[in-house]
């Protein structure tokens, strides 16, 4: 018998429904559409169940993971207006713009009632991303200085 995968223990964006997080992408000039189960995502850069991104507007199912909608979203949201309108599927190839939106995505899950920021750092490490400190939480409280510098540069929230 195998373990169960942690990953499948994810918070899923059908559990708190969309429009909370609508609510909160409409804040940052982005738009969350809704797909239907079973159809392709536009604009995932990974597929399945993954949410995507093009222009400013963010997709979802209702068993996409809520921190793909949200680390999807925070993409578009460090970026510059300019950048925004020509994205489509991959939003950076910078390690600073990634650092800043793993960060944003913990901000912004905590300014979700459904949500908040621990559960998402425990969904983050569920699902696989991995930090030097061994976890999300001891990167964010510890080692994100860059992130933190980055967001305030850019106006945008760091807790």
């Amino acid at each position: 018998m195998t373990a169960p995968d942690p990953a499948d223990a994810v918070l899923r964006v059908g559990a708190i429904g969309f429009e909370e997080p609508r609510a909160l992408l409409a804040h940052y000039g982005l738009t969350l559409v809704e797909v239907a189960n079973g159809h392709a995502i536009p604009g995932s850069f990974w597929g399945d169940t993954e949410a995507g991104i093009i222009g400013t507007t963010v997709y979802a199912r209702a068993d996409t993971p809520v921190h793909s909608l949200l680390h999807e979203a925070c993409h578009l949201i460090v970026l510059p207006a300019e950048r925004r309108a020509l994205v489509h599927t991959d939003a950076t190839d910078s390690i600073e713009e990634e650092d800043a939106t793993c960060y944003l995505q913990i901000v912004l899950a905590g300014q979700l009632p459904s949500v908040g920021s621990a559960r998402l750092m425990e969904d983050m490490d569920r699902w696989g991303y991995t930090y030097r400190l061994g976890s999300t939480r001891a990167w964010f409280e510890q080692d994100a200085p860059e992130a933190q510098a980055f967001l305030r540069e850019r106006g945008l929230p760091t807790g």
